[in-house]
């Protein structure tokens, strides 16, 4: 069985989950490349009805080993929540089907506040923000000043990266936006409460999918949003602030770029939008 990517042609709401938990029953892993909580693929099974924001859509299925890959960034109480819920309907959710990426961005509180306060200082020019964090914490990523998941396992070492971030990061906050800044114990202990329930999952996924492969398993990919939503392929600047398009899933799970054998794309009879931004063919009546 060759490797598949899973992706959006539209603007995302295409119906991937669907697609993802019929075509995942004949693959070993599923993994999850970009992208955060701020879109979600709903499934329904034996289990019930789910909305998956961050989770793979093949974690319902027995055998499946499902992955966030290292270009996915993290909301821990978004997904700490995630978990629960499907633990609660009675879906198994284990270290040996659900693993996390060491290298996994997180997305602090700080993130989602300052998403909120651009879209506020934007008013009507504002891009559609769904106010999770995304643009704030991809932007922070490549700046380099980010905590990754891995580091919740070493809080001596967490506690003085935060510190240095968090500095920084409040000069924004206060200086240009003229919020209250954010307090580190506040933080370190928001990474305790929700990185000691996700330290079980945590690891190199990198190693995992490589030694997979290696003995033969078979990868899905799945992107989250669209095409259309793509940073550098979307309809700029009403776009997300990561890749959704194929060609991103080596990068995002951490495996070499010739391991994506055929993309399969999904796409609507008739178009809608996540988000807001402007639309091939609207009605405004």
């Amino acid at each position: 069985m060759s490797n598949c990517a899973i992706v959006g042609i539209n603007w995302g709401d295409e119906g991937k989950g669907r697609m993802v938990d019929l075509i995942a029953r004949d693959y070993d892993i599923v993994c999850r490349y970009q992208g955060g909580n701020n879109a979600g693929h709903t499934i329904v099974n034996e289990y019930g009805k789910f909305a998956l924001h961050l989770i793979p859509s093949g974690i319902c299925l027995p055998g499946v080993v499902n992955v966030l890959g290292n270009g996915v960034v993290i909301d821990l109480e978004s997904l700490c929540g995630e978990i629960e819920a499907l633990q609660n309907a009675g879906v198994p959710i284990t270290p040996e089907n659900f693993k996390i990426s060491e290298r996994a961005t997180i997305v602090f509180p700080y993130h989602r506040a300052l998403d909120g306060l651009e879209e506020a200082r934007l008013k009507d020019k504002k891009y559609g923000s769904t106010l999770r964090g995304i643009a704030p914490v991809y932007s922070d990523k490549y700046q380099k000043k980010t905590i990754m998941m891995g580091e919740l396992l070493y809080p001596a070492y967490l506690e003085k990266r935060l510190a240095s971030i968090l500095e920084w990061k409040n000069l924004t906050i206060q200086n240009v936006y003229g919020a209250e800044a954010y307090k580190l114990e506040d933080m370190l202990a928001w990474c305790r409460e929700f990185g000691s329930k996700l330290a079980p999952y945590i690891c190199d996924t990198s190693k995992y999918l490589y030694e997979a492969e290696k003995a033969g398993k078979s990868i899905m990919f799945e992107a989250q949003l669209g095409a259309l939503r793509d940073i550098d392929f979307g309809i700029f600047p009403y776009t997300s602030s990561s890749s959704s398009n194929a060609g991103y899933a080596c990068v995002g799970a951490g495996i070499p770029g010739s391991h994506v054998d055929r993309t399969v794309g999904i796409v609507k009879a008739y178009s809608t939008c996540v988000g807001e931004g402007p639309f091939t063919a609207e009605w405004f009546g």
